[in-house]
Formats: C-alpha cells, structure tokens, sequence
C-alpha cells in the first residue's frame, strides 16, 4: 500500500475538485435571477441547433479521459494540464462570485422532438444559464488539446492530434449553437487559455535550452 501511495502521490491535486463543486453548487443555488446579462450582437444571429448536445456531452469524457491518460503516463503532462484546468476554474469562479452573470439566450420552445432535444432539455433543467464566462466548456477543452498537442508520445500519433482537435472545435461550437453560452463567453475562455499556454508551455520551451546546457556543463 506504501509503494501505491507513493507511486501515485500526484493524485493529491485532484482533491480541488471538491472545492470546485463546492463552490461552483453555491453560485447555481444562489445566482438565480439578478445578474448581469451576457450578451454580444452575433448572439443574435447564431440558430439553435440541438445536434450539438453529442460534442457538448462529450467533453465530461475528453477532459476526464485526458486527466486519467496524463496520470498514469506522464506525471510531468499531468501537473501542467492540472495547472492550466485549475488555475482558469479558479478564475471563472471568482468572476462569477463578484460579478453574478447570465443569459436569455435559450429558446422557449423546440421545433423538433428527437431524443436531442430530450437530451438538451435535460441539460437545460440540470444546468442554469447563470456563471458563464469564460466558459468552462471551451476552456477546459482548449487545455486539454494543448496537453495533447505538446505531448510528446502522443505527437507520433496524427489520428489522435487530429481526432482531439475536431473534438475540441465541436465541443467550442457546441457551447454556442446550444444557447449554453454568449460569443463573449467563448471570447474570454480563448484569451485566458491562451494567456496561460504561455504561461506554462511557452515558458518551458525557453528554458529547454538552458536545461541542455547545464547537462552539457555536468558532463564536462
């Protein structure tokens, strides 16, 4: 049991994902009505199209999928993919704690009955238009087909670069032609995500090149 616990001792950050859902269940009970209306003129003009339930969906899978992938395979991928995931939920839960905000972008009624509107009305009912930028959805996708993309093992293998990447535009326009979320949210989650890819990738990409030249200096 010790040599499990310390082999896996990284597992200790996911213990944040009880904050997070701690902290995300109070907003959804508590911001309900008064809030400030996230709302971009191109909202307008995007229709609803309930096929785009399936990408949305999927994205518990993709994320969980990679979180599980990295921690088993590469504890390195995993903390960054970690680091990147937290830090933007932390973000997004402090921006939703002092500034509470939400949509009217949903339609009332659905002019199709499929089991995709059965699904998107459950996902209505289980999740409110409230606490939306940036958008989660699209930001947790976009960290994940970074984590993807600068792995290493993974780059030999182009139908997986590939497959993340279609997945992760689906899921980012899912988000949209659901009515789950404003242009604005989606927006934001990019700049963020993109703000910490330098942070955490970029930066370590700088480095190599002195890290190889220390290891040149040992050698000597």
């Amino acid at each position: 049991m010790k040599e499990l616990l310390k082999k896996y001792k990284h597992a200790w950050i996911l213990s944040y994902l009880l904050i997070y859902l701690g902290w995300f269940t109070y907003l959804e009970k508590t911001v309900t009505n008064r809030f400030h209306v996230v709302h971009m003129a191109v909202d307008d003009y995007i229709p609803f199209i309930e096929y785009f339930i399936v990408p949305y969906l999927l994205w518990f899978l993709y994320v969980a999928v990679a979180v599980v992938y990295f921690f088993f395979t590469n504890v390195s991928d995993y903390y960054k993919l970690c680091c990147v995931l937290f830090v933007g939920m932390t973000l997004f839960l402090v921006i939703s704690t002092v500034y509470p905000n939400g949509h009217y972008l949903r339609p009332s009624v659905f002019k199709n009955d499929s089991i995709f509107t059965t699904l998107v009305q459950w996902l209505y009912s289980a999740d409110t238009s409230t606490n939306l930028f940036p958008s989660i959805h699209v930001y947790n996708s976009l960290a994940v087909h970074m984590a993807v993309s600068r792995s290493v093992k993974l780059r030999r293998y182009k139908w997986i670069q590939a497959g993340s990447g279609l997945l992760m535009i689906s899921i980012v326009l899912s988000t949209m032609f659901l009515k789950q979320h404003s242009v604005f949210d989606v927006i934001t989650a990019f700049l963020l995500a993109a703000v910490m890819y330098v942070l955490v990738y970029v930066r370590e990409l700088q480095q190599q090149p002195k890290k190889v030249y220390r290891r040149e200096l040992q050698k000597t």
